[in-house]
């Protein structure tokens, strides 16, 4: 049996000072779980791993318990296969991510079971501001770079906390990490 490889995004570490964890004391933990292959991308708590375990929902809880048993916070996360990661990546929106000197784009990453008819139910935007599009398990949110704190999508992240927010490029360098990973082509 094959080991799988997984992307785990980590919600709320090292932002604004809050819930700092070490990328090295990060991997440290993954590796004492008994996980494989491991690497960390940037502070904002990216992890890519391997395990034989098939159940994300049940690799999920043990990550989150063993983090707060060492760190004394509560840290969700979402696990992700590389075929996630292309699908989310496939599903952006004509447009999204092509003008980088005007706005901001984000992916807004669901943790567990929180569907995206939920939170649609509730959004609300900023007209000429935020734009907000659907995706399967994530949100696609583009915002005007310079009116950031004038966007209802800040709301929506600390209302709803089991949502973690990674921006496009990272995603994108996350997908081709594990396209390396896996000796895949980009």
């Amino acid at each position: 049996m094959d080991s799988i490889d997984y992307i785990a995004l980590l919600r709320g570490i090292n932002v604004g000072g809050k819930n700092t964890i070490k990328m090295d004391e990060l991997k440290k933990i993954f590796e004492n779980m008994g996980f494989t292959d491991i690497d960390t991308y940037i502070q904002s708590g990216n992890v890519l791993f391997k395990d034989y375990e098939k159940d994300k929902q049940k690799l999920a809880k043990r990550i989150e318990k063993t983090l707060f048993d060492k760190t004394k916070n509560d840290i969700m996360v979402t696990i992700l296969k590389l075929a996630e990661i292309n699908d989310i990546l496939d599903g952006i929106p004509d447009g999204f991510g092509e003008d980088n000197s005007k706005y901001k784009y984000d992916i807004l990453f669901l943790i567990g079971s929180l569907t995206t008819n939920e939170i649609m139910k509730e959004i609300k935007t900023i007209e000429g501001n935020d734009k907000i599009y659907e995706g399967k398990k994530v949100f696609y949110v583009r915002r005007i770079a310079e009116k950031l704190t004038g966007s209802y999508i800040s709301q929506i992240v600390n209302k709803w906390q089991n949502i973690t927010v990674r921006n496009l490029k990272t995603t994108r360098k996350i997908y081709e990490l594990m396209l390396e990973r896996n000796n895949i082509k980009y």
